[in-house]
């Protein structure tokens, strides 16, 4: 007999628009043993919308072996679509519903709560691992799912059930929106790994309908290390994950932590990775040493199959995405896997020259990279709506620079110097932005060639939260003047880092890039630099809260601890508050 159970990991709320919603679940398949899978059994999805108290219509769809029996439900679109992170082939082939007369398709409305119960079934599969069944083969095996649905409501719902809201309608007013930014949570070692969820349960609180922090958040954004695949070091073999089973014992732990768990099911959340999720400051080059090569596929493969299956799919089978949310735009970069640093010889002293962040040069027009692929999207956003604010998710702070990575000197230095010889290996050493200075360039040259306004990165990773505002300077016959540009970077982090004082000390950071101590302009040519403030330093266990108005044109960072309570930082004028509005062009 076939015994519908609760999901062994999830349900996780995904990729949501006005019409639609990702639900990701893992298999609790009995029969299974961490990465050893019972070969015998076949495990699929049922997913049910919850309307009172019955369900009121409900799916089967697939969980994959090959994927650590995960999979992902799109509720609400026209064509339903159940599939993990390889089913690519199976876009747009619904899994035949056993009663399409009776269940069809369902319709959502922008900006409505629904409910709905995740469990799973399990199948004997004698067939060999090779052997893949056809969607219509597969449902001739499972039962009617009318007798079947309404056994999720038997489940305990905080293990199976999943609340959200679609997203306003792209074309609405667009007026405001709400969502929370975070990364970086250490896993907790021995008696502290409670403390490594404490921070979770008051975020969960800014979902709820009350109007404690003013309007409900949309989404959250985790800018990455969601798990730290090496929790000592790269170079300590002691907890350091290098075979699958111990990647995916990585995420188990932390999806499965009470107050992460929660939250997950009732915001949809975007994800994206970072070095942790790897290892400590990973780089491409590095997939060269068979080892490390090893080490990157159980990576990958346990990130799509817990991260990547449940977010957007804007390029395919790239990391990278993008969404919308109330008509805001959001850009999720991949700046970890494509990025190319060292590849030259270090005699040649040119290793800036042949750094990337964002993938090798684009040099063929029928295969953009990815950051022709931001550039092109900049460029279309400000065509298309104009000063709208644009946001740019960034795994790396973007600015502020550490004191340390600066350019430092530029005077009677050349273009050419400034960008690839001065502190070279003071930059080169960086983990972020400044070791890469082409990449940067390319982004900041096209903000101001093609005067994109409003760009704000969002980025995570430094164990020390922060915001800044960055000018544009051009030289004129009256000395230096700003452009009218606004652009803005946003920092939180950590949701749970324990060692303060090892990273992410504020002093460590400009404050001020035109201060002649602090000195960090970046040249975009002869006449042009870009200069900013940094301000709002905590290096708290927290999460930012950001709040956008259209109608003051404003921008408000609140940070939040981990017990749910403000945190007071200094704003651009060093008064202490308790959030920061940066005061953003009109759109």
């Amino acid at each position: 007999m076939s015994i519908l159970r609760p999901p062994g990991l999830g349900p996780i709320v995904g990729h949501t628009t006005d019409k639609t919603c990702r639900v990701w679940i893992r298999a609790g398949d009995p029969g299974d043993e961490d990465t050893e899978l019972d070969e015998n059994r076949r495990t699929v999805g049922v997913l049910g919308l919850v309307r009172g108290n019955q369900i009121t219509t409900a799916w089967y769809f697939r969980l994959n072996r090959e994927f650590d029996r995960t999979g992902t439900f799109v509720v609400g679109s026209d064509v339903q679509l159940g599939y993990g992170p390889g089913d690519f082939e199976d876009q747009g082939k619904q899994m035949p519903n056993p009663l399409p007369d009776r269940i069809g398709a369902v319709n959502l409305d922008p900006d409505s709560e629904y409910t709905v119960r995740v469990g799973t079934l399990t199948v004997d599969d004698p067939l060999p691992n090779a052997v893949r069944l056809p969607d219509w083969k597969l449902i001739s095996l499972l039962p009617n799912i009318e007798s079947v649905q309404d056994d999720l409501l038997k489940l305990d719902a905080e293990e199976c059930e999943a609340k959200f809201r679609t997203f306003p309608a792209p074309d609405g007013p667009g007026q405001t929106l709400s969502f929370l930014v975070g990364s970086c949570r250490y896993p907790g070692l021995l008696w502290k790994i409670k403390d490594a969820d404490r921070v979770f349960g008051p975020m969960e609180a800014h979902f709820a309908p009350d109007g404690r922090f003013g309007a409900p958040a949309k989404f959250t954004i985790m800018c990455g290390d969601q798990i730290y695949a090496d929790m000592l070091n790269r170079n300590v073999p002691l907890m350091r994950a290098d075979t699958y089973a111990e990647f995916q014992q990585r995420y188990s732990k932390a999806f499965g932590a009470p107050n992460l768990r929660r939250l997950l099911r009732t915001s949809s959340t975007y994800m994206i990775l970072d070095d942790h999720e790897i290892e400590d400051n990973w780089t491409q080059d590095r997939i060269r040493d068979p080892g490390k090569h090893q080490v990157f596929n159980f990576a990958i493969g346990a990130y799509m199959s817990y991260q990547w299956s449940h977010g957007p799919r804007t390029w395919g089978r790239l990391l990278y995405y993008t969404f919308d949310c109330a008509g805001y735009p959001f850009f999720v970069l991949d700046t970890r896997t494509q990025r190319f640093k060292n590849n030259a010889n270090d005699e040649t002293d040119k290793r800036l020259r042949d750094n990337h962040l964002l993938g090798l040069p684009n040099i063929d027009p029928a295969h953009p990279g990815q950051l022709k692929c931001l550039l092109d999207w900049l460029s279309r956003l400000q065509k298309t709506q104009g000063d709208r604010p644009k946001f740019i998710v960034s795994s790396n702070v973007f600015v502020p620079n550490g004191m340390d990575k600066r350019i430092c000197e530029t005077k009677g230095k050349k273009l050419d110097e400034q960008w690839f010889s001065v502190n070279e290996r003071g930059r080169d050493a960086s983990d972020s932005w400044p070791a890469f200075p082409l990449t940067r360039r390319a982004v900041l040259e096209r903000i101001v060639a093609e005067k994109i306004q409003n760009v704000v990165f969002l980025s995570g990773d430094i164990h020390c939260s922060n915001a800044a505002e960055m000018v544009f300077e051009q030289d004129g016959n009256g000395g230096p003047n700003n452009l009218p540009l606004k652009a803005f970077s946003v920092t939180s982090s950590a949701f749970y880092w324990p060692f303060p004082f090892a990273d992410g000390d504020p002093n460590s950071f400009v404050h001020d890039s035109k201060d002649p101590s602090q000195w960090d302009p970046f040249p975009l040519d002869a006449n042009t630099r870009m200069h900013y403030r940094s301000f709002g330093y905590t290096q708290e266990d927290n999460f930012v809260r950001l709040d956008i108005d259209k109608a003051t044109t404003s921008l408000t960072i609140r940070v939040f601890d981990r017990d749910g309570k403000p945190v007071k930082v200094a704003d651009s004028t060093n008064t202490i508050v308790q959030g920061i509005t940066l005061q953003l062009a009109p759109w």
